[in-house]
């Protein structure tokens, strides 16, 4: 599977994204999908992640925006150096999809900022490749 890599204000956010076969349905469009993240503190402030917001587009250009507190129920702090991970999973209607999207985070001083998550792709082994 591919990995995707971004950083934005010595925050690097890496995503591997795998499809699950053994909780897909696919005779009943269900397509279950996980990802593994990994959010890595480069820079020199000590950074606490407070909210997230998904854009999900699946393989129809159908859009969904979640948004909400942290990640996996936690709002994890982050020292220069460290880094937090998780894995969170997303159904879709399709065999493939895109996901998109933002942490929000706050350093200790009170300053927020947006960390770009980068643009990944969700595909069943078997899906047709398509080039945008």
């Amino acid at each position: 599977m591919w990995m995707y890599q971004k950083e934005t204000r010595a925050i690097e956010i890496t995503v591997k994204p795998f499809y699950l076969e053994e909780q897909s349905e696919p005779d009943d469009s269900h397509f279950v999908f996980a990802y593994h993240i990994r959010i890595q503190n480069n820079g020199h402030d000590v950074v606490q992640l407070l909210n997230r917001h998904w854009q999900i587009t699946d393989g129809r250009g159908r859009i969904q925006e979640v948004r909400g507190p942290g990640v996996v129920g936690e709002q994890p702090v982050l020292r220069p150096g460290e880094a937090f991970e998780y894995t969170s999973g997303c159904p879709l209607n399709t065999a493939t999809g895109i996901m998109v999207g933002t942490y929000e985070m706050e350093t200790l001083d009170g300053e927020r900022f947006d960390v770009d998550i980068p643009a990944f792709s969700l595909d069943t082994p078997d899906a047709p490749v398509q080039l945008n």
